[in-house]
């Protein structure tokens, strides 16, 4: 698909606090489902509707990471230019940053840890022929107390958009995806910080309202997931897993069985295991006297020996040994879980914020 006159910014800041310890050591959007780091998933929905040109806005955990994953973004198909944002101020001080970046061009912007079902494009497509000078999607909520909800008026037209509202005027939460015209950074210049001390999208898109700006929106279609908790990320990663795994084994299989829809990286061996799907286990990983069950992903170059696995994220490099019954579990990078011996006693070298479920 060719190129379009528009730019993406993916926001790649905030502290990941819900999803400590992971975030000690690495930004919340590159945490991996199906194997793939939740905002690679942005920036491949950006190009895919067409838009060559990103910039990813950079926090203060671990920026290199994010910029040693994607690099000058050649080999995803686009040119990124990174903005370090540092400290979190708000979405809008994030896009305020962008201006020099964006140059005159129409944009969308885009939270790193957003997924929908569908992608942008049908959307791109509507913010485009219908005018707008910024444009929002909505999904409906069973909680909107923890989102900015939008507020109608009785022919369905957006008048306003409240910020974690404890009275919501809607069902409808605005989710982290929004397109823009230039005039907003003039409206951005206007803002105050609220409460929380940041400068809120919500207020912004309100300001452009009161100024009369044509602010459209549209309900989407198919499911949204803001990924900020862990159990977000384990759903989120069994309905990819469900949705767009396929079966291709590139390791080898010695005397395993496996069913349905599993993707087995070069360079890994089953050996005297089971695998059902789906399932992504990725490269040079050994599973060995083992059960991988549904809804699981396995980084590279882990090691799981003895162990019975479902519905779980193990990241690269982690050995697990002797675990009877391992699920709903997200596990980091480099962990080693080994049940050492049959006794009941249970050794534990743990980290801050870290949760254990016995």
């Amino acid at each position: 698909m060719e190129g379009i006159f528009m730019k993406g910014i993916i926001l790649h800041g905030g502290a990941g606090t819900r999803l400590r310890p992971l975030t000690f050591s690495g930004p919340k959007q590159l945490i991996p489902v199906a194997n793939k780091p939740i905002s690679q998933y942005v920036l491949e929905d950006l190009r895919d509707s067409g838009i060559r040109e990103i910039a990813i806005i950079l926090g203060n955990i671990y920026p290199e990471k994010v910029i040693n994953h994607y690099g000058d973004g050649s080999r995803f198909g686009v040119k990124i230019t990174y903005i370090h944002q540092g400290e979190p101020k708000g979405i809008a001080h994030a896009v305020g940053l962008c201006k020099e970046f964006v140059a005159g061009d129409d944009f969308i912007v885009y939270l790193g840890d957003n997924l929908i079902q569908h992608g942008i494009k049908k959307y791109l497509d509507e913010f485009q022929n219908g005018e707008y000078d910024g444009y929002i999607l909505l999904k409906e909520v069973e909680d909107p107390t923890r989102f900015g909800v939008a507020k109608f008026d009785e022919g369905g037209n957006l008048i306003d958009v409240i910020e974690k509202p404890k009275q919501p005027p809607s069902n409808y939460a605005v989710i982290g995806i929004y397109f823009f015209k230039p005039v907003v950074f003039d409206v951005i210049k206007e803002l105050k910080p609220s409460w929380r001390g940041e400068y809120e999208i919500t207020d912004t898109i309100r300001l452009m309202m009161q100024k009369g700006y044509k602010v459209g929106y549209s309900i989407i279609d198919g499911w949204w997931f803001d990924t900020g908790k862990k159990d977000d990320i384990l759903q989120v990663n069994s309905i990819i897993l469900d949705e767009r795994i396929k079966r291709e084994i590139k390791g080898e299989t010695i005397n395993s069985r496996i069913d349905g829809r599993v993707t087995i990286g070069e360079g890994s061996k089953i050996i005297n295991s089971t695998v059902r799907g789906p399932c992504i286990i990725g490269r040079n990983c050994i599973i060995e006297d083992s059960y991988i069950g549904p809804y699981t992903s396995i980084g590279d170059n882990t090691r799981i020996i003895r162990s019975s696995i479902e519905f779980s994220i193990v990241l690269e490099k982690v050995t697990i040994e002797g675990i009877d019954r391992l699920e709903e579990s997200l596990i980091g990078e480099n962990a080693k879980l080994i049940k050492a011996s049959k006794r009941n006693a249970i050794k534990l070298n743990i980290g801050d914020y870290s949760e254990v479920i016995l």
